[in-house]
């Protein structure tokens, strides 16, 4: 199975090798930038130009969390591998690690995430580790801080 995502908005998976699309989400309002599958598989986070870090629940084809703090474009993200984390980098020069909480039902938000501020230009990319509770973003100041 793999997961895209589109500028009509719109993120969708898709059976190998035979390429039927298996599920469509819908929900954010701007371009999709970023997306890939919690660690069970079971799970999308898409981030998008609508400024929006959102995690989908795959058997309702709805988002079920919105992380939202950013005043800019996202344009990656990522799951921590243990999946209680997930991470985004941005056009704003930041990247932000957002807390899944024990809750199935949505983001910290009061918490609103952990901003690492530093970069010089927009952040491009960003992983965490295996094994690790480091993140390693990528940025187009030509930087990759750990």
């Amino acid at each position: 199975v793999v997961v895209t995502g589109s500028d009509g908005h719109r993120w969708k998976t898709w059976a190998l090798p035979d390429g039927n699309i298996i599920v469509t989400g819908e929900g954010h309002t701007d371009w999709l930038s970023g997306c890939c599958f919690h660690p069970s598989g079971t799970q999308p986070v898409t981030s998008s130009g609508d400024t929006a870090v959102r995690m989908w629940d795959f058997s309702k084809r709805a988002w079920r969390l919105t992380a939202k703090g950013r005043g800019h474009a996202g344009w990656h993200c990522s799951w921590r591998p243990c999946g209680d984390f997930t991470a985004s980098a941005s056009t704003d020069n930041t990247s932000k690690i957002w807390d899944c909480c024990t809750s199935v039902t949505f983001f910290c938000s009061e918490r609103r995430g952990y901003t690492m501020c530093g970069h010089k230009d927009s952040v491009n990319s960003i992983e965490f580790l295996p094994f690790s509770n480091t993140v390693l973003p990528s940025s187009a100041d030509k930087t990759l801080p750990l």
